[in-house]
């Protein structure tokens, strides 16, 4: 599917390119309806047209979007992601590499199947370095040369919640990607940073308001914050100049139980 929704007349280049994986929803949803609103061309990437669709239509009037179904973890499909983002809008500017899971809630890792620790691996870790290689060679062959990466990590990349084993090890990892990432793009100017997020009210985090399973054992409600102030926080990161990168940003619920967690 590459519906697109443009303003009046073809993108003259002045625009900046951004691509956001998992913008159906979320996180993903919020990023990508304030980047159109600033302006910005962007595509759309997920596995529900659908909810990409609505993502879409959230836009101001006159958003160029740019809907396209992908998984990101099957190459073929970030292949084809790229080559549409390409097609359509000449260059990319900002890969927010966004789609994630967190695979089966509660599960004790004893009793965690394989499957469900490789698809939590394959979207979370294989989906972002697929998408970041994609990105990588885009922009080191456009001209102007360069873009920017921005991985959404998350605050289990530093601290894990109880029964999270794959979640949290994909997003050490993304830790790891990110870094290695931001020191083989210097040469070609390429920006890469990462976002850690905790508590951001979406579908992923409703429960958290009624109940979440804490290090003591205990179950506890915790505060979130609105989606808004991660997507505020992403468009600063995303405007930087490349001679200035945010590596690592932390945005959370002030009062959730994340410093001096267990």
């Amino acid at each position: 599917m590459n519906t697109v929704r443009t303003a009046a007349g073809e993108n003259t280049g002045a625009q900046k390119v951004a691509l956001v994986t998992g913008a159906g929803s979320g996180i993903g949803r919020a990023v990508a309806v304030e980047l159109l609103a600033a302006g910005w061309s962007v595509a759309l990437a997920g596995r529900r047209p659908e909810k990409l669709e609505e993502t879409a239509a959230s836009a101001p009037a006159g958003a160029a979007a740019l809907p396209v179904r992908a998984d990101v973890s099957h190459p073929e499909d970030v292949t084809a992601l790229f080559a549409a983002v390409r097609a359509r809008f000449g260059r990319l500017d900002l890969l927010f590499n966004n789609a994630g899971t967190f695979g089966p809630g509660g599960v004790p890792v004893e009793e965690l199947p394989y499957e469900a620790w490789r698809h939590v691996v394959d979207t979370n870790l294989n989906g972002a370095f697929l998408c970041a290689q994609a990105a990588y060679r885009q922009m080191k062959e456009q001209d102007p040369r360069g873009g920017r990466i921005i991985n959404n990590g998350s605050i289990s990349a530093h601290t894990p919640r109880p029964h999270s084993v794959a979640y949290t090890a994909t997003k050490h990892a993304l830790t790891g990607l990110t870094k290695s990432l931001s020191l083989d793009g210097r040469p070609y100017g390429i920006a890469v940073g990462q976002i850690d997020i905790g508590n951001a009210a979406t579908d992923m985090t409703a429960g958290m308001q009624t109940g979440a399973l804490q290090a003591n054992g205990e179950t506890a409600p915790e505060p979130v914050m609105d989606v808004a102030d991660v997507a505020r926080t992403v468009r600063h990161m995303a405007e930087l100049p490349l001679e200035a990168n945010v590596q690592f940003a932390t945005v959370m619920a002030t009062a959730m139980p994340y410093v001096g967690r267990g």
